[in-house]
């Protein structure tokens, strides 16, 4: 059967990332010996470039390199390594208008409002169910062989910027939606929490309280003047990050519910029809995004296990129990009842 049209990714040639996570590469690949100079030769790119403000870099470019790195250094557990590198500093005015936030929930809003001026391989979610929290690191483009470095180095980075940026040691969950690696467990001292493998998405599950933990290196004038800039870069960033993460952005009600397709074109000051033939064209829709927010709302009010399934079904919108089961075991593989046993267990 062909994949549906709304699952569609963007190519590895197409989508871009930021070039600074190439410099961070090798930084780590310096840690095991290797001189840059060495790392770069014959890479097809000089370091010299990605030292542009801004710069992006292809992700077939950098899969390229993180393939050059795990063979030179021959550690194929990089993205831990990678993880410790990461500067919120070098994201440009993203980076200052999140470290400049009153809050972790404040610059977590940044990052998911403005992550579309920096990469289009990579979007980020932020949800809250009761006491507990997640940010959610969507795959917008296959990531290829350079999946497990970037996806481990960013959920990995982010709870250590989280320490950084407030000053405390918080902790969580990670889940990750690849199979466990064989190398993991030498890198257990460097995760924030327990990790999960083999997930519906790659996710940071905390304390709902943390969201309001202030940040350490706040300052209202210079936020102010980042956020603008800020803005100012995502009104030349492509339509199309720009609608989707829009739609994303409007799905959720004041209610704890989802807006309807026609409340959401309302929204955005379009009609209907032409909100679902422009989200056609990007090659997703409302009813796949709406899922995506629902899969991730579900397994949280499941693992949470304070509501019945009949509750958790009637908050997510669906007409009945058994339509939710069936749309939750086909996100885990499991019924809502063995996903929370599961969970439990470990």
């Amino acid at each position: 059967m062909a994949k549906p049209r709304e699952n569609r990714q963007l190519s590895a040639g197409d989508s871009t990332i930021p070039a600074v996570h190439a410099l961070h590469l090798a930084d780590v690949v310096e840690r095991f010996g290797v001189p840059r100079a060495d790392f770069f030769a014959d890479a097809g790119i000089a370091e010299e470039e990605l030292l542009v403000p801004d710069r992006k870099l292809s992700v077939a470019m950098l899969e390229k390199l993180v393939v050059r790195a795990r063979t030179m250094t021959g550690e194929p557990g990089l993205g831990f390594h990678l993880g410790t590198t990461m500067r919120i500093a070098g994201h440009g005015y993203l980076g200052f208008a999140a470290m400049t936030s009153a809050t972790v929930r404040e610059a977590l809003a940044t990052v998911v409002r403005f992550a579309p001026t920096r990469t289009d391989a990579l979007a980020f979610h932020v949800h809250t169910e009761g006491s507990m929290a997640s940010v959610v690191v969507e795959e917008r483009a296959s990531l290829g062989e350079a999946r497990e470095v970037v996806v481990l180095a960013l959920v990995t980075g982010i709870g250590r910027l989280g320490n950084l940026l407030t000053g405390r040691e918080l902790t969580g969950v990670i889940e990750l939606a690849f199979p466990e690696p064989d190398y993991v467990r030498r890198f257990e001292h460097m995760s924030t929490g327990p990790m999960r493998f083999a997930q519906p998405s790659n996710r940071l599950l905390f304390d709902a309280s943390v969201l309001d933990l202030p940040i350490t290196t706040h300052d209202p004038v210079a936020q102010k003047l980042a956020y603008e800039q800020c803005e100012r870069e995502l009104d030349v960033a492509s339509q199309s990050t720009r609608i989707v993460a829009r739609v994303r952005e409007l799905l959720p009600d004041e209610h704890g519910g989802f807006r309807s397709l026609d409340d959401v074109a309302r929204k955005l000051g379009v009609s209907s029809r032409t909100l679902k033939r422009k989200l056609a064209e990007l090659g997703t829709s409302y009813s796949s995004l709406l899922e995506a927010q629902r899969r991730e709302r579900a397994t949280m009010l499941v693992r949470a296990g304070d509501l019945t399934v009949d509750q958790i079904a009637g908050r997510l919108g669906y007409s009945d129990a058994a339509n939710f089961i069936r749309a939750f075991r086909r996100w885990t593989g499991m019924t809502p009842k063995a996903f929370r046993v599961a969970k439990s267990d470990r």
